[in-house]
């Protein structure tokens, strides 16, 4: 019986560009690191298996893109919470807090793919720049929404590292499932060390 081999897709150069970035994180939070090569990922994208260095350098700028991208679509799902959440400042930093706990970022795919891109940041040095930018930008959001909150407050910095690592403890447990709080729960841990931290 012969093999059926995968249909090729024509797609403009921008689309089949993201492609790959998406197969990118797909086969990262399938596979782990060790289960990405350029292969896969044109596999996974629908692509010849040449393709993939006509726009990356290499399965490692591939990854650096899908982290870049992923990171980007996790900004405007916080910033989607921001808008619409009430004007007060108060209830503007809550939502950017708490958008964490529901889809879609507390996802089981979505953290595969974090850890997978966790993971390499200590051996690959564009992944960890890219690492840097994002978690760079998420704890400027903080001390943004923070000044608003709290403008007599002389130091945003070290309250939004803060957050930032419970946030990251929270949306971890919810994301791997069966946590054993709620997002609601969450959202109440939230606001608590808010209140803490802020006064």
């Amino acid at each position: 019986m012969s093999q059926q081999q995968p249909s090729f897709t024509r797609e403009a150069p921008d689309d089949r560009r993201q492609s790959l970035i998406e197969a990118t994180a797909r086969c990262l939070a399938r596979r782990g690191a060790a289960g990405v090569s350029v292969r896969s990922i044109c596999t996974e994208a629908g692509v010849s298996p040449g393709l993939l260095r006509h726009y990356f350098t290499g399965v490692s700028e591939a990854i650096a893109e899908a982290y870049r991208w992923t990171g980007s679509c996790v900004a405007e799902a916080l910033e989607r919470a921001v808008d619409e959440a009430p004007p007060q400042p108060r209830a503007r930093l809550l939502a950017y807090l708490t958008a964490s706990f529901r889809a879609p970022i507390a996802s089981t795919d979505l953290l595969s793919s974090w850890l997978g891109f966790w993971g390499m940041t200590r051996t690959d040095p564009m992944i960890a720049e890219v690492h840097s930018e994002i978690y760079r930008d998420f704890r400027t959001g903080i001390e943004r929404l923070i000044a608003d909150y709290r403008p007599d407050l002389p130091d945003t910095r070290l309250a939004a590292v803060a957050l930032t690592a419970l946030i990251d403890g929270l949306w971890l447990e919810l994301s791997l499932g069966d946590a054993p709080f709620t997002p609601e729960e969450a959202e109440a841990l939230a606001e608590m060390w808010l209140e803490k931290l802020l006064g």
